[in-house]
C-alpha cells in the first residue's frame, strides 16, 4: 500500500525537507487506519480513493480558495469509525465514556451501548426529518447525550455546529440562523456551580424569529418527572429526548459518505465583526483527528494502550473537545472521561478528585486551568490525592507561562511526565507544533516542532524566514487533512482571512507571533493583534504576562496595548493575585502608583525579568480577566475596558462577569487617582 506511517514519519523526522509526496503518501497510511468502503474499481490498487490529494491555488481576483481535497472518491462514515467497528471487533464491552456529572451523578457507557444510543438518536434523526447536508445545532452541556447526538449526526451525513451551554440566547440565535439549521437540540437546564441553570428560556428565544428550525429536541437534565409539565414546550415543535430517542430502534445501519462531506461548522469567536463557521469535512478531518490523537496520547507501547483512560477538560463545543474528546479518542477506541461541572464545584479539587477515581492516565487542560490550581494550591496538590496514575499531561488554548508549566508538572505529574504543550487552531483541525511525548527534555512553555506531515515557517511580511529571536508570523505551509476548506456561506471571508496575505506562496496565515530560539524550536507569542509596540519595540502580550505569572503573589495575567502619545503603544496588566497575598496589598494602591505599591514592585519585577521597555505602564488589581471557552485571554476587551470605548463580540466569553468586576475596579481606580495628591512620575 505504498510508504508505511512509520517510514514516512522516519522520512519527515530525518531532518532533511521531506518531499511532497513523501507527506502525501503518510497521510494515505493514516488514513488506512481507519475503515473505508472499498471503491468500485477506479481507485489504485489497495486503496480506497482515486486521489489522495488535490490542491487549486487561492484565485486572489476572485477573493477565493484554495481549494483543497482529501482522499477523493474515498467513502466511510465517521460514527462507525468511532463506533461500530470496536465492537465487531469483539470490544464492545470496553468502556466509551465515564461520565460525571456536577451533582455527582455517573456514568459509564461502554462502546456496545454507545453503539446502540447512536443508532436510537440516527433513527429519532430521520423521524425528524433530517437527512444528509442537513444541519443540526446542539446546545447542551457536557453529557453523554451531546456526544451521542453529535455521532448521531454525523452517521446520518448530516452537519453538525455545537454551540456552549453557557452561550446567550443571541449567541445561539446567530448561528441556528446563519447555518440554516432544521433542528436545535437543547436543554432543560444544567447543572453548574451547584445550581440547576435553565436553558430552554435561551433556546426558545434563539428559535422566535425567522429561521428554519422545525423541530427542537429538548433533553431533560435537570427538572424532576413530576415536573416535567412545567417545562414550556411548543407543540408540533418541541419534542423530548426520552420520548424521540428513547423509543427508536437501537438497529441502524450506517451508510458510508464521500471523504468531502461536510462534517461539522466550527464557530470562530469574532475579535471583529461577526463569528465565522469554519467548515470541516470527514474523511481528512478523521484521518489527521486519530492519528495525531494516537500519536501525542496513546502509550507508546501498543501492548499497554487498553490502561488508557484520557481526559480532555474541553467543553465539548470547542474544536479541542471534537479532535482530542470526540473524534480522536473514540477513532482509536479509548476509554475517556467527560465531566459536566466546573473544576472548583463543590471545592478547588474536584479535579483531583476525578483522576484519581477514575485512574486518568493523560490529563489535557488549558493553561488557564493551570493557573486557577496554582492559585487555588499556592502550597501544592495535598497528598491525600492520589495522581499516581498521570502518565503525561497536555496544555491548549494558548501558551502556557513557564511558570504555570512547571507547577503543572511538579504538581500534578509528579516532576516526570511528559507535556505535550499542543499548538493549533479551530482552523487547522488538529495540532500543528507539539513536543512529542516521548521526547527526553522539555522547553516549558515551548511548542517546539511541527508535528510530522505538517510543516510551518515563521517569516516576516514579505515572507522572508525571520532569524533565532526575532518576533514574524507563523504560517502553516504544509496544512494537514484536517483543515477547515472554508467559512461557511462566505467563502470571501476565507479567503482574505487565512490566504491573502501569503498567496503567491500558498501559506496559510494563523494569525500568531511566533519566534524561533537558537536551537529551531518554536515559542509563540500570542495573537498579531496583541503585539505591543513601544518606542518601536514589539513586544509579546505572553512574554510579559509569563514574567508577571512567575511573581509568587500573581497567579492570572492579562497584558494589552493602550494608545499612548509619546511611545505609540502603553502597556497595561491587570494582575489577579494568589490567596495568600494580604489584604492590605491586593487592594494596593488603587491608583497603581507610589513606590511602595504592589503595582511598583510588580513594574520593576518585569523590568528585571524582560528589561525596563517592558514594564507596564499601569497595573491593574482585578478578581479575574476575561477568557474564551478555549482558556484565550481576550486582550481586545481589557484594551476597550480600559480606555472605556465600546466592547466588541463577547459571546465567546466563559467567564462575562469578569467584565463588570473590571469596570467597579476601574472606576475605584479613577476616582482613587482623581482624589489622590499628585506623584511624580514613574519611569
Amino acid at each position: 500500500m505504498g510508504v508505511s506511517i512509520t517510514t514516512a514519519t522516519e522520512a519527515i523526522d530525518s531532518g532533511s525537507p521531506a518531499t511532497e509526496a513523501e507527506r502525501i503518501a503518510f497521510w494515505e497510511a493514516a488514513a488506512l487506519r481507519l475503515d473505508w468502503e472499498q471503491g468500485p474499481g477506479t481507485a489504485p490498487a489497495g486503496k480506497p480513493w482515486h486521489t489522495a490529494h488535490r490542491r487549486v491555488p487561492a484565485d486572489v481576483e476572485a477573493g477565493t480558495g484554495p481549494d483543497i481535497t482529501w482522499f477523493e472518491g474515498g467513502k466511510l462514515n465517521v460514527a462507525y469509525n468511532c463506533v461500530d467497528r470496536h465492537v465487531e471487533a469483539g470490544r464492545g464491552d470496553k468502556v466509551a465514556l465515564h461520565f460525571e456529572g456536577e451533582p455527582g451523578d455517573r456514568r459509564s457507557i461502554t462502546y456496545a451501548e454507545l453503539q446502540r444510543e447512536v443508532s436510537k438518536a440516527a433513527n429519532a434523526l430521520l423521524a425528524l426529518g433530517i437527512t444528509k447536508g442537513d444541519r443540526v445545532v446542539i446546545y447542551l452541556p457536557v453529557i453523554p447525550e451531546t456526544i451521542i447526538i453529535t455521532l448521531a449526526v454525523a452517521r446520518i451525513g448530516a452537519i453538525h455546529s455545537l454551540v456552549f451551554g453557557g452561550f446567550s440566547a443571541e449567541a445561539l440565535k446567530f448561528r441556528v440562523e446563519d447555518t440554516r439549521a432544521k433542528l436545535l437540540v437543547t436543554t432543560d437546564g444544567q447543572f453548574r456551580r451547584g445550581a440547576a441553570v435553565p436553558v430552554k428560556d435561551n433556546a426558545d428565544a434563539a428559535v422566535a424569529g425567522h429561521n428554519e428550525i422545525e423541530h427542537v429536541l429538548v433533553v431533560n437534565r435537570t427538572t424532576p418527572p413530576e415536573l416535567l409539565d412545567t417545562v414550556p414546550m411548543t407543540e408540533g415543535r418541541d419534542v423530548w429526548w426520552h420520548d424521540t430517542v428513547g423509543r427508536a430502534s437501537e438497529v441502524h445501519t450506517a451508510e458510508a459518505f464521500d471523504a468531502e462531506t461536510p462534517l461539522f461548522i466550527m464557530y470562530t469567536s469574532g475579535t471583529t465583526g461577526k463569528p465565522k463557521g469554519l467548515v470541516h469535512t470527514s474523511g481528512g478531518y478523521l484521518t489527521q483527528a486519530s492519528w495525531s490523537f494516537e500519536h501525542l496520547f496513546s502509550n507508546p507501547d501498543p501492548a499497554l494502550r487498553d490502561q488508557d483512560v484520557h481526559w480532555c477538560t474541553a467543553d465539548l463545543a470547542w474544536v479541542t473537545a471534537h479532535t482530542y474528546e470526540i473524534y480522536g479518542p473514540l477513532s482509536n477506541g479509548v476509554t475517556q472521561v467527560i465531566f459536566e461541572g466546573t473544576p472548583n464545584t463543590p471545592h478547588p479539587g474536584r479535579h483531583f478528585e476525578i483522576i484519581e477515581r477514575y485512574g486518568v492516565t493523560q490529563y489535557y487542560t488549558a493553561p488557564t486551568l493551570v493557573r486557577s490550581l496554582m492559585g487555588w494550591f499556592p502550597d501544592g496538590v495535598p497528598a491525600s490525592y492520589d495522581l499516581s496514575s498521570i502518565r503525561l499531561l497536555g496544555t491548549v488554548g494558548e501558551a502556557v507561562n513557564p511558570e504555570a508549566w512547571r507547577w503543572f508538572r511538579e504538581n500534578i505529574g509528579a516532576g516526570t511526565a511528559p507535556v505535550v504543550d499542543t499548538w493549533w487552531q479551530s482552523e487547522t483541525g488538529a495540532t500543528i507544533l507539539s513536543p512529542a511525548p516521548t521526547d527526553s527534555e522539555f522547553k516549558p512553555g515551548c511548542a517546539a516542532r511541527p508535528l510530522p506531515g505538517v510543516g510551518t515557517r515563521i517569516v516576516d511580511a514579505a515572507g522572508s524566514t525571520v532569524p533565532a529571536g526575532v518576533q514574524g508570523f507563523i504560517v502553516v505551509d504544509a496544512p494537514g487533512p484536517a483543515i477547515a476548506r472554508t467559512v461557511w456561506g462566505n467563502p470571501q471571508r476565507y479567503f482574505d482571512s487565512y490566504w491573502r496575505q501569503y498567496a503567491e506562496q500558498g501559506w496559510f496565515l494563523a494569525g500568531d507571533g511566533a519566534k524561533y530560539d537558537d536551537d529551531g524550536d518554536i515559542w509563540i507569542l500570542g495573537r498579531v493583534d496583541d503585539t505591543l509596540n513601544v518606542s518601536g519595540h514589539l513586544l509579546s502580550t505572553i512574554e510579559i504576562e509569563s514574567a508577571l505569572v512567575s511573581h509568587p503573589d500573581v497567579v492570572e495575567a492579562g497584558v494589552c496595548p493602550v494608545a499612548d502619545p509619546k511611545t505609540g503603544h502603553a502597556i497595561v496588566a491587570f494582575v489577579v493575585p494568589t490567596r495568600s497575598l494580604p489584604s492590605q496589598a491586593r487592594a494596593g494602591n488603587p491608583a497603581g502608583v507610589g513606590p511602595n505599591s504592589f503595582a511598583e514592585e510588580l513594574r520593576h519585577h518585569v523590568a528585571k525579568a524582560i528589561g525596563p521597555i517592558a514594564k507596564p505602564r499601569d497595573v491593574v488589581v482585578v478578581p479575574d480577566v476575561p477568557k474564551t471557552r478555549s482558556g484565550k485571554i481576550m486582550r481586545r476587551l481589557l484594551t476597550q475596558l480600559f480606555e472605556g470605548t465600546a466592547l466588541g463580540d463577547t459571546t465567546s466569553l466563559q467567564n462575562e462577569p469578569a467584565i463588570a468586576d473590571i469596570q467597579h475596579v476601574l472606576r475605584e481606580r479613577t476616582a482613587a487617582t482623581a482624589a489622590a495628591p499628585a506623584l511624580p512620575t514613574q519611569k
